[in-house]
């Protein structure tokens, strides 16, 4: 690839939408764990989905689930999916840095939203703000691809 074909992620990526596509927040024991003293234990769960819309458009959607407990009580559950709309120039792109942008560059972008709107949410259901540690959707790709590599050998032998 010469140096006027190279493209970078930043210049091929055109955000056109932003939006919660579906939030749900439960609080099955509201009032009781605002006296609650034990610290509840989190589970996180992430999800990228990839919708192509048109022709080098697509709509990255990520889904993320929290919930919480103190022993066999459940706090609260949050499950959010946000999602954003992103025109890619594909130019002379293969298929390999379109699937590295969309699953990578994509949710990198609308992740520090979808974030806000967790904090938010669970502290206006009376718990302290929900602080997601920024998420290495790099390392992420690169582990489903070793693993999505892996089975692929084991069919193949």
């Amino acid at each position: 690839m010469t140096d006027q074909n190279k493209q970078t992620a930043s210049n091929a990526i055109s955000v056109n939408a932003q939006y919660i596509k579906d939030i749900s927040f439960e609080n099955p024991r509201a009032p009781f764990p605002f006296m609650q003293q034990e610290q509840p234990a989190i589970n996180l769960d992430l999800e990228i989905n990839v919708n192509i819309l048109e022709k080098n458009t697509y709509e990255v959607i990520l889904k993320i689930e929290a919930d919480a407990k103190v022993e066999d009580q459940n706090l609260f559950l949050v499950e959010l999916q946000y999602a954003g709309v992103f025109t890619i120039d594909e130019g002379n792109m293969d298929q390999a840095q379109k699937e590295l942008i969309l699953s990578v560059n994509c949710p990198n972008i609308i992740f520090p939203y979808a974030r806000r709107i967790l904090s938010d949410i669970t502290r206006d259901g009376g718990y302290p703000p929900l602080m997601i540690s920024p998420i290495d959707f790099l390392g992420l790709y690169l582990q489903r691809k070793s693993q999505d590599s892996d089975s692929t050998d084991k069919t193949i032998n």
